[in-house]
């Protein structure tokens, strides 16, 4: 692989451990809804740094719409995490910053408040990083708020191990920071 590979929108889905990973719909009545949730938890915000806060239907609609595109762009490739049974919507992860030239991308996910508890984040950071993998990529970097316990915990079941502490890493919209710790998984790691 001397390039970026494309990611095709209607083409990829994973699935595997209860699971089906599948690209979000920017036109679905269950889609949207739950992004927007999943995007406006309290929980979710306290750990992440929107700098674009998605706080109503349209907003939802318009961030995923920006991830179709970098989906389609190859740039990121961010998956609808369901029930591989029912479909309901669990969560989100995401294959996202590809670098190409090192073969290297980083990781991110976020499980509904419903559905935390259930190895949901393991489950599909497992799935997504199995794909990434198989698509020719050497190293997946994963970093999360530093008093994140739990995807601390999420990142060490899927073999990312912790290699250190970014300082004031993450920008949040009101202009504050936080550390954040730095995980890291190879392909030779398995």
């Amino acid at each position: 692989m001397n390039g970026p590979v494309t990611f095709r929108l209607n083409s990829t889905e994973l699935r595997g451990e209860g699971l089906l990973l599948r690209p979000w719909d920017p036109s679905s009545d269950t889609d949207v809804p739950a992004y927007l949730r999943g995007v406006s938890d309290p929980d979710f915000r306290l750990f992440n740094n929107p700098l674009r806060h998605v706080d109503d239907l349209d907003a939802a609609r318009l961030a995923l719409r920006e991830r179709a595109r970098q989906w389609e762009a190859g740039t990121e490739g961010g998956f609808c995490v369901t029930d591989a049974d029912d479909g309901t919507v669990l969560g989100h992860v995401s294959l996202k910053s590809l670098y190409w030239p090192c073969r290297s991308a980083g990781v991110g996910y976020w499980v509904l408040p419903e559905a935390r508890g259930h190895g949901v984040a393991t489950r599909a950071l497992t799935l997504v990083a199995d794909w990434a993998f198989s698509l020719g990529l050497h190293r997946l970097a994963l970093d999360h708020a530093l008093t994140n316990a739990a995807s601390c915990r999420v990142a060490e079941r899927c073999g990312f191990t912790y290699e250190g502490t970014l300082r004031d890493a993450h920008r949040h919209a009101d202009g504050t920071y936080q550390d954040a710790h730095l995980h890291g998984r190879v392909r030779a790691e398995g």
